[in-house]
């Protein structure tokens, strides 16, 4: 470098020392400075890079119907830090022009890498806030879909049970309509068969009735022709007895004689014929004992019942209850059995007592 030297100014003074421009005072402290912002840098750049490499914590949500798969987001790469400006070591002061400029422009590159690092750490951190914000927005509306998806769930959930609530009420209706019907049925055929009872007890009365009738006019017919019978034979036997005893008053006289018999424990006596003999009462119980019938009760019944006969024939010319037993059922039972004795057996000697009566006790009385 070229010294310069003084003007011929008046006034000046030369110098065998060369001129140098004035020292900067503080430059020792903007170094310092200087190495604390690269350190700080250093340490923003490096908590910068661990925090944007961190998995982001994931959430758990219980889904009801298959959503897309939703992949997690792809971290954007983080772009390696910056070397560390390495501090050059403050040159000694120079002595000349040549090395202040040297040390303003080295300063002044420091100062601009200063404010590049400051400017990438800024831009990183609003890329790490973009990055939040795109990913709470994603979360959202991730929440979002979920809560759509889980209220098109409840609803349709809602839905089903309404529907199967009108099933089960529906259901339940045709129940009771079946089982009213069936109750109905039930009825109508309780009713036809009280019906059917009714009419069949009613048939069964109409036909108790119509027998009885029947009964009673069989009866009253059977009586009307004993009773005309029994007139008959005694008008028969009045004539038999007119005509023998015209034939006696024409033989001049008859005799008379008595006899007894005996029929189931009965004794009986008589006029118009011989003795009887003591196998006579053996003969009418004989005859008149399969004649009996009778159901009812047999203790303490006994019945006498008086009969006339013809003692030619042994027509049976009357028959009337002599002592009743007190059962009127009993004493017509053992009238109509002598009835239906008719014709009373004769004795040996071929005639039979004109009277007498017989004792009727039932079978096992």
């Amino acid at each position: 470098m070229m010294n310069r030297q003084p003007s011929g100014h008046p006034g000046a003074r030369t110098s065998a020392r060369p001129i140098r421009p004035p020292r900067e005072r503080g430059t020792w402290k903007a170094f310092a400075l200087a190495a604390l912002m690269h350190v700080l840098l250093g340490i923003l750049l490096y908590h910068g890079v661990n925090w944007q490499n961190n998995t982001p914590a994931g959430a758990e949500a219980e889904l009801w119907t298959e959503i897309p798969d939703l992949s997690a987001p792809t971290p954007r790469p983080v772009p390696p830090p910056a070397p560390p400006i390495k501090v050059q070591p403050a040159p000694p002061p120079a002595k000349d022009e040549d090395a202040d400029i040297a040390l303003q422009e080295k300063k002044r590159k420091q100062q601009e890498a200063t404010a590049r690092a400051a400017q990438l750490a800024e831009q990183q951190r609003a890329q790490q806030l973009a990055d939040q914000e795109a990913e709470a927005k994603r979360q959202q509306q991730l929440a979002a879909q979920q809560a759509a998806q889980q209220a098109a769930l409840a609803a349709q959930k809602a839905v089903q049970d309404k529907q199967k609530q009108a099933d089960k009420q529906k259901q339940l209706a045709q129940q009771k309509l079946d089982q009213q019907k069936t109750q109905q049925a039930k009825e109508k055929e309780a009713d036809a068969a009280k019906a059917a009872e009714q009419q069949k007890e009613a048939e069964t009365k109409a036909q108790e009735q119509a027998n009885a009738k029947a009964k009673a006019q069989a009866d009253a017919k059977a009586k009307a022709k004993a009773q005309a019978d029994a007139q008959a034979k005694a008008k028969l036997d009045k004539e038999r007895s007119a005509r023998l005893a015209a034939l006696q008053g024409q033989a001049g006289g008859g005799t008379s004689s008595s006899g007894n018999g005996l029929a189931k424990s009965g004794t009986g006596s008589g006029a118009g014929g011989t003795a009887t003999s003591s196998g006579y009462a053996e003969k009418v119980q004989r005859r008149v004992r399969p004649n009996i019938v009778w159901a009812g009760e047999t203790a303490g019944l006994e019945t006498v019942v008086s009969v006339r006969v013809s003692p030619a024939t042994g027509t049976l010319l009357s028959s009337t209850i002599q002592r009743s037993s007190g059962n009127e059922q009993w004493d017509q039972a053992a009238l109509r059995a002598v009835q239906r004795s008719d014709p009373m057996p004769l004795d040996t000697n071929g005639q039979a007592p004109g009277t007498f009566t017989i004792t009727l006790r039932p079978a096992g009385g």
